[in-house]
């Protein structure tokens, strides 16, 4: 039986080749255009710059007027040597570096006798424990206790004599309660007057009045003269 067709003019005999072909060139071209790269061409403006040649202006050298130089000083041309005929003596400076076998001589210093001064230390005994209280002039008593009374009956005697009422302080309507304290020294003269009340003004008064007080004879602790401190209370009242 002869076939219909001739087999050499056969188109689907190498249908699968030519596929393949066709295949591979179709991703060859696929590839390309991927890989395919481009870039934005921004406009560039060229501009022409124009230099213009820097003018150098010549600076005239003026000639300033400078001191001239100071003259060169030559040295003399003769040197005339003048023979010393005054004799030098030559000072030995001799050694004061001592060795271990000569001895050092002792220097005795005599100390005079020192006298020392005995400074009496000045003794503070509270009014209430001094054995002898200081004695106003005119108190006179067996006991401690009956100079203490009489002591403080004329305190309160020589305040009411000499009390006078500050008049600013008066017109002001200022009172109140002073506290006055003073000492009575060795010697039994008042010293160290100190004041604490409501105005400046009656604490003046009230100082006052303390340092009107006479010399009296001075309290004894032991025999001996001490200082003995003291307070008292001085009051203003305005009567209407």
């Amino acid at each position: 039986m002869e076939p219909k067709k001739n087999p050499n003019i056969d188109v689907g005999r190498n249908s699968g080749l030519y596929f393949a072909i066709g295949l591979n060139i179709m991703l060859l071209f696929t590839y390309l255009t991927m890989e395919h790269k481009t870039f934005e061409t921004s406009k560039v403006i060229l501009e022409n710059i124009e230099m213009e040649d820097v003018f150098e202006e010549d600076i005239p050298i003026t000639d300033l007027n400078m001191p001239p130089p100071p003259p060169v000083l030559s040295a003399p041309e003769t040197i005339t040597v003048v023979e010393d005929t005054k004799d030098i003596e030559e000072t030995v400076l001799e050694s004061t570096e001592t060795d271990q076998e000569e001895k050092i001589a002792e220097r005795i210093v005599e100390v005079e006798e020192v006298q020392v001064e005995e400074v009496e230390e000045e003794v503070s005994v509270p009014f209430s424990v001094v054995e002898k209280v200081p004695i106003f002039p005119g108190c006179s008593g067996n006991t401690n206790q009956e100079l203490k009374d009489c002591f403080s009956k004329k305190i309160n005697e020589h305040i009411t004599k000499n009390f006078k009422y500050p008049q600013t302080a008066l017109e002001l309507g200022i009172y109140g309660r002073v506290i006055v304290l003073f000492v009575v020294d060795k010697e039994g003269n008042i010293t160290n007057i100190q004041s604490r009340g409501p105005d400046k003004m009656l604490e003046k008064e009230a100082e006052r009045i303390i340092g009107l007080l006479p010399q009296m004879k001075p309290g004894l602790q032991r025999g001996n003269p001490v200082t003995v401190p003291y307070s008292i209370p001085i009051n203003f009242k305005i009567q209407n």
